[in-house]
């Protein structure tokens, strides 16, 4: 098999889930630090971190999926994305994990298609994966940005 079959990508471990996603996507992983409070923000955006000196909005995957808000500890982490929506004001934006994520090569030998697991059709995943013994989430990063550009254009509510 040639590695232009392959895809680098990192397995994000979320609390009872994991993120699989392409390596390219993601500009670094970073220790969670303060954050920010937005206010009117809906509840899966935890707020806004320091990054390099951009403002980045940091989104908690679990939150989106209507599962609450992750409890942070010495491990919780950000993953920082690339953004691809020019309508988001920052370039970059975060999702919280759970640890550090794991690079795996993938490729059609290894990962299937699950299709036993349902999710809302306004959750923020594309499918769920077979791989190997994992079953990680797809997600659904174009949704995320609308997602998070909804956010940054709602009227602040006080």
């Amino acid at each position: 098999m040639s590695n232009a079959e392959e895809l680098y990508s990192l397995l994000v471990p979320l609390i009872e889930d994991r993120l699989i996603v392409p390596r390219a996507c993601v500009a670094e992983v970073v220790r969670l630090s303060r954050t920010e409070h937005v206010p009117g923000a809906p509840d899966w955006l935890v707020g806004t971190l320091d990054w390099n000196g951009r403002t980045v909005p940091v989104v908690a995957f679990e939150a989106m999926l209507g599962r609450g808000l992750p409890d942070s500890s010495t491990r919780t982490r950000v993953v920082v994305f690339h953004a691809t929506h020019s309508e988001l004001r920052s370039a970059y934006y975060g999702i919280l994990t759970q640890g550090f994520p794991q690079l795996v090569r993938v490729n059609r030998d290894v990962i299937k298609v699950d299709t036993s697991a349902g999710f809302n059709e306004s959750a923020p995943v594309v499918t769920r994966v077979r791989m190997i013994n994992e079953y990680p989430l797809i997600p659904d990063l174009e949704r995320i940005e609308e997602q998070l550009v909804e956010a940054q254009d709602a009227p602040i509510s006080v």
